[in-house]
This record gives C-alpha cells, sequence and structure tokens, in this order.
C-alpha cells in the first residue's frame, strides 16, 4: 500500500491525522503548523507587547508545559522580546500537587526560567488537603478556584509582573461555555470567553494563547516534541461539575470533531449580547466604576480545575497518551491517532419558534441587571465587587469550624501516663461542672 504523503509538505509521510480538521501531516510539518497557528493567534489578538514581561501559570500539566515551550520558540523566532517565568501555585494536595511541582521546577530548568511557587497554606493558612477534610469532596473546587485565582494575582504582584498567561485551550473554553449554559450565567460566560481580560481596575492581565488550541493537538505536540509534563488527574476534580461537562463535550467530538471551536465560537457570539457593564469582561479603556471584574474568582471556570492549573485530564487523555507511547515503539505504522472518528453531518428537524407574548416581553424589561461597584476588600485588600472578597467569606466559614483549641502531649508527659489520665480526668470533670452550670 502506497504511504499516505503530507497534505502541505507533499514529500513526507503523514503520521498524524489532526482531531481539529483530519488533515494529514507528518510530523515536522504538524508541530510548525501548530506553532504557527499559537502565532498568529498572538498576533491577531496583540496579545503580548515588546519587552513586557510575563508570568506563565505553571501546573507541570500538558497545556502549561506545552504553553511554556511553545512561547519560548516563539519569543526566540519572531522575537516577541518578552521576559518568560513561571508562577506555580502549590494548594497542598499530597500525592498531586508535589509530585506535579518537581516537574515544573525541571521545566524551569530545561527552558531557563525563573520559577516562583505561591502556596494556599502560606496565603490563607489552609492547604486543600485541609479544607477537603473539612467540607469534603462536594464543592472543593469552588474553594480552590477561588484560592487559585487570587494566588496569581498575588504571585505576579510580588513579582512585579502584570501579565499572566495560563494555558487554557479550546477544551477548556468550550466546557466553561456549556457549564454557564448550564447555569443561565451570561456575564460570566462573556469574561470565560475572552482570549484577553483585563481592565483599569486591575493590575493584572490575563491572556489565554492556547484558545484555539484542542487538547488532543497539545498532547500530540507534547509527544512528538518529547516534553517533560505530568499526567495525573487531580485527586479531587472527578466530583467536579465541570467533569460533566467535559463529557458532553468529548461526545459532540466525537460525533462532530468541529464541535469544540463551534461551541467557542457560539460562546463569543452569545458574549456580544451581553453589555459591557454587566458582563465586566474588560477591556483596558472600561471605567473602574462602572465595571464588575471577575476577581473574585470563577469557582469551577478559569480558576476552577483548568488544564494550566493542574488539571490534566484522565480517561480519554490518558489512553490517548499510552496509545502515543505504544505506536513509538511499533514500526509500519502509516499514521497515527487517538481514536478513528467519522464526521456525521447530523440532519435535523426545524422547531417551530414561538414569538415571545407581550407578557413575557414586559418582564424582561422590568428585570435590569444592576452595574456592580468595584472596591478594595475590607480584610485583605484584594479588589472585589463585594464589601468581602469570596476568599475571605469561603475563609471565614472554614475558620469557624476549625478547632480553637488543641492539645499537645510532650514527651515527657506521654511517657508518664498516669500524669496524662488525670490531667485527662481534669478536663473532663471541669467539662462536666460546665455543662451542669
Amino acid at each position: 500500500m502506497v504511504p499516505t504523503l503530507c497534505a502541505l509538505c507533499n514529500n513526507s509521510r503523514a503520521l498524524i491525522i489532526r482531531p481539529k480538521n483530519r488533515q494529514k501531516l507528518c510530523k515536522p510539518c504538524f508541530i510548525f503548523l501548530f506553532e504557527t497557528e499559537i502565532h498568529n493567534t498572538i498576533t491577531t489578538n496583540s496579545i503580548f507587547r515588546p519587552g513586557e514581561r510575563i508570568a506563565i501559570g505553571a501546573s507541570g500539566g500538558k497545556d502549561s508545559t506545552v504553553l511554556a515551550s511553545v512561547l519560548r520558540t516563539l519569543n526566540e523566532r519572531h522575537n516577541y522580546g518578552l521576559h518568560l517565568l513561571l508562577l506555580s501555585i502549590d494548594e497542598g494536595i499530597k500525592g498531586y500537587r508535589d509530585d506535579s511541582l518537581e516537574t515544573v521546577k525541571r521545566n524551569a530548568i530545561q527552558y531557563d526560567m525563573p520559577l516562583s511557587i505561591v502556596g494556599y497554606d502560606e496565603l490563607y493558612g489552609w492547604t486543600m488537603d485541609q479544607v477537603v477534610s473539612q467540607i469534603g469532596k462536594k464543592g472543593n473546587c469552588t474553594y480552590c478556584g477561588v484560592f487559585r485565582r487570587q494566588a496569581l494575582d498575588r504571585g505576579a504582584a510580588r513579582l512585579g509582573i502584570k501579565h499572566v498567561v495560563t494555558g487554557h485551550n479550546a477544551d477548556d473554553v468550550a466546557e466553561t461555555v456549556m457549564m454557564n449554559l448550564l447555569r443561565g450565567d451570561l456575564p460570566r460566560l462573556s469574561r470565560a470567553t475572552s482570549i484577553v481580560t483585563a481592565s483599569t481596575a486591575s493590575d493584572i492581565k490575563r491572556s489565554k494563547p492556547l484558545k484555539y488550541a484542542y487538547e488532543k493537538e497539545i498532547v500530540l505536540y507534547a509527544h512528538h516534541k518529547g516534553l517533560d509534563y505530568f499526567s495525573t488527574e487531580c485527586i479531587y476534580s472527578p466530583e467536579a461539575f465541570r467533569g460533566s461537562a467535559r463529557t458532553l463535550i468529548k461526545n459532540l467530538e466525537r460525533v462532530r470533531p468541529s464541535a469544540i471551536l463551534d461551541v467557542v465560537k457560539s460562546g463569543e457570539d452569545m458574549a456580544r449580547l451581553v453589555p459591557p457593564e454587566v458582563s465586566g469582561s474588560g477591556t483596558c479603556t472600561a471605567d473602574a466604576k462602572d465595571v464588575a471584574v471577575a476577581l473574585d474568582g470563577d469557582a469551577e471556570g478559569e480558576g476552577g480545575c483548568g488544564s494550566s492549573n493542574g488539571r490534566a485530564s484522565g480517561g480519554e487523555m490518558a489512553v490517548m497518551e499510552q496509545k502515543l507511547r505504544d505506536e513509538a515503539t511499533s514500526d509500519g505504522k502509516q499514521t497515527q491517532n487517538d481514536d478513528h472518528e467519522i464526521d456525521f453531518t447530523l440532519q435535523g428537524q426545524r422547531h417551530d419558534r414561538h414569538k415571545p407574548t407581550p407578557a413575557a416581553n414586559t418582564l424582561s424589561k422590568a428585570k435590569r441587571l444592576q452595574k456592580q461597584q468595584l472596591q478594595r476588600c475590607g480584610r485583605c485588600g484584594y479588589l472585589s465587587s463585594q464589601s468581602v472578597c469570596k476568599a475571605c467569606m469561603l475563609l471565614e466559614g472554614l475558620n469557624k469550624n476549625r478547632p480553637k483549641t488543641q492539645i499537645s502531649v510532650s514527651v515527657e508527659e506521654e511517657d508518664n501516663s498516669p500524669t496524662l489520665t488525670r490531667r485527662m480526668e481534669g478536663m473532663t470533670s471541669i467539662s462536666h461542672e460546665t455543662n451542669v452550670t
């Protein structure tokens, strides 16, 4: 059988089928095309300025590792003039984050980038392990998302950096669009679809250079470039609402590979319908008094278990990574891909669209969203649309339930069991007298 030639160079044998459009490419052409598309995204949206200092949100996962590698390559190839460094957040998850941080430390050496690590225990007095032991696995991603978003801003502020880039890819954005649609949260939908979020109300600008890159293509790029990354999923993320949205997006992709970008584009179109003063999507010319910027954290949105923040997808992505490793050791493969997908064109029926009743129009006009006022949190000084930011509100609930008295036993007391027994009996009698009175 005659080998299939690369669709770009028409010279080398095609080894890769792009999940995005089913294009068959050789390895060098795929790598160059992937990097060129990221470069076009950067230049089209004017993400960077020459001489700018950029903090890359690094978790050790595939997305942030690919982002660091691509930015380093493009910075040298196209002379961006950027000063790049890595900024990592230690949530305090044993068996997960401690291992991934070792990968980040190796990346810092490999890419010759300075590394700064900020921990939850340092900023908030809590680790995520402690938070989960207090509240359980339901809703823990809300805490982590709010805390991480603040931690990234504070870490960047410490370094004197005003621009943070994250590794959110097209799959992440599509999941966020779907989540906000299911929640009916159009203001947050508008913020999540923006490739650059900034305003005069915040010193820290955020951007997503990988916004239009498929997660599967990021895995392919990391594999063929031989990048060193951490691929274990967060031990607390399976309970997250994002997992349900992810499953839905993956099912759509199997039927229609372009579904991911279609959802992203639809989210962008819907975001334009949201008034700027309500969405707080944040352009640099917006008035701080009239904009409600997403500074309090996005629960399971951008600040949640996003790929740049340590969520390395399990399940399908893990199977794909293993398949790539297996195929790398075998010969005679004409093409390699994550799975064999068929692009069905679904023929649906046209549904009747009912015009809204006058009563519905009256209700719509009567319901007005009020503009929010930005201010400093009265406790930590972080910018918030409320007098107390979400992080401080969450911490208040955690600290109220934290035991205020701890019983410590010295070595001498531990060896002298009768003394320890009398001390405990004394505490029991005091407690009993208090209850009686």
